[in-house]
């Protein structure tokens, strides 16, 4: 070995991972395929055995698929869900080992030297893994080998076991592609009359460099165990949940508040120092019964000040129902957010954070999503001069300075009777007779062209203010490409 350590590695491949997995959830019987939009067209991502069967084969059209299978089921693949799916089971191989990594988007690659024994040895290992894996519903084809190249190409090819030190003798049968080469270099190769690993390996070296590179000899000497090819193991994502125990149960509101304390406060060091903050936490109250009381507080920042989180917690604690004690509390977070510590300076004298609590407070009761706040737009239709977005998902803004005056309310046009370019002297508008007392304008507004909307299709707009003699102040237009007179805001 390179290294002079026995290294010996379990590459394990999933050919059917996502159909496994669609059908754990929902079994069907007969031929199955998830499928995959490309080019306007729907094409096999993954299929079940029993289509396999019937001829189909990955990269298949739907549609030519249907006509040698009429009773092929389908569903739409579903990329980000199997992804997670290949981690969760990359987390669960690490029962085997410590040192578990992801091999492509349907396999996982275990560097299991010095645990084996703790299986009970490589067989027993191995044997564990195929039942376990067959009780899941996973089809898995396992290699094991002193390399993770000589272990890749036995789960691809042929699923078997490399003696430690035989690694060549076990490759030797195989064909070229088991070196994970790609499709143009293996169709070279056997252009050449290169077809296995064995008759490869004893070619001349210099003229397979000269021809292909040294790509192909670093595939057969990581294979080989000369040249080192390191396991990577994936790092698991920290982990926001604390829990405490107590000895006695607790039942009144400031017991479980203060033990909410101690909670906050050491999730809190966990936020910190990841540089994160919580946006959803949840807090579950295991009762003496074994029944459990959930509260969930959603914030309208991400925080990790358990000082201004703790007081958003009373309304859901003082709602939860005790019964005959509480014996254990979890606090999680379940949503986080990226929360870099920032400069602060004495000068700052804004304090967003009481806001944010207060947009908390409210949205315990009516729901985050229901408070709103106004913010600028970059346009000079008064109408589309704002916009109106979800308070806990957005930064308050300034709204730029305009010397123009516009209507505190503003609603879509009405119109009025009358005639002419200038202000009517008496209109009726909503049934109440108004007679101008002053009128201040006008200031004309053209559409924006680049804009399909059939509300200023009427074209320009003079807009004047009229204060009338009733004490209604209204924001008036005239239309002069399609005459005609309209209100459209209020002013205080």
């Amino acid at each position: 070995m390179f290294d002079g350590a026995n290294r010996r590695v379990v590459s394990l491949w999933f050919p059917r991972l996502a159909s496994d997995r669609a059908l754990r959830r929902h079994p069907v019987s007969g031929p199955f395929v998830l499928t995959l939009k490309e080019d306007n067209t729907n094409h096999i991502h993954c299929l079940n055995a029993a289509a396999e069967k019937q001829g189909l084969y990955r990269g298949m059209a739907l549609s030519d698929a249907r006509a040698f299978c009429p009773d092929l089921q389908s569903r739409m693949a579903d990329l980000m869900t199997d992804r997670r799916f290949l981690i969760g089971l990359r987390r669960w191989a690490t029962r085997y080992c410590p040192w578990v990594g992801l091999e492509g988007d349907d396999g996982l690659v275990m560097d299991i030297t010095g645990s084996a024994h703790l299986s009970g040895g490589e067989a027993e290992m191995l044997g564990d893994l195929r039942q376990q894996f067959s009780h899941a519903g996973l089809t898995a084809q396992i290699g094991l080998g002193d390399t993770r190249g000589a272990a890749w190409a036995l789960a691809h090819h042929g699923e078997g076991v490399a003696q430690p030190g035989q690694a060549m003798a076990a490759l030797a049968p195989l064909p070229v592609a088991a070196l994970r080469l790609d499709d143009e270099t293996v169709t070279a190769l056997q252009r050449l009359g290169l077809r296995s690993i064995g008759q490869l390996a004893d070619t001349a070296r210099a003229p397979l460099a000269r021809r292909f590179g040294s790509g192909l000899l670093m595939r057969l000497d990581q294979a080989a165990g000369l040249q080192p090819e390191q396991i990577s193991p994936l790092r698991d994502p920290p982990h926001y949940g604390v829990r405490i125990s107590l000895p006695e149960p607790i039942g009144l509101e400031a017991d479980v508040m203060a033990a909410t304390t101690r909670l906050l406060e050491r999730l809190c060091d966990k936020l910190a120092a990841q540089e994160t903050g919580v946006r959803v936490l949840n807090l579950t109250l295991r009762r003496v019964d074994q029944q459990g009381q959930h509260v969930e507080l959603r914030l309208a920042r991400p925080m990790r000040d358990p000082a201004r989180i703790l007081p958003l917690f009373s309304r859901g604690i003082a709602e939860v129902d005790a019964g005959y004690g509480i014996d254990q509390l979890r606090l999680e977070a379940t949503q986080v957010e990226a929360l870099p510590t920032q400069q602060t300076s004495h000068s700052d004298d804004t304090s967003p954070g009481q806001l944010d609590d207060l947009i908390t407070r409210i949205g315990t009761r009516i729901g985050l999503e229901n408070i709103r706040r106004f913010l600028p737009a970059d346009s000079h239709i008064p109408e589309r001069s704002f916009l109106i977005a979800p308070a806990a998902y957005s930064s308050p803004e300034s709204f730029p300075s305009d010397p123009r005056a516009r209507p505190l309310i503003m609603f879509p046009p009405e119109s009025i009777r009358a005639t002419g370019p200038q202000p009517p002297q008496q209109f009726r508008w909503r049934r109440m007779p108004l007679t101008t007392l002053r009128a201040t304008g006008p200031e004309r507004i053209a559409p924006e062209w680049w804009l399909d909307d059939q509300n200023w299709r009427s074209g320009m707009r003079d807009y004047w203010r009229v204060e009338t003699r009733q004490g209604r102040r209204l924001w008036l237009f005239y239309t002069p490409q399609e005459p005609g007179w309209f209100v459209q805001g209020e002013f205080p």
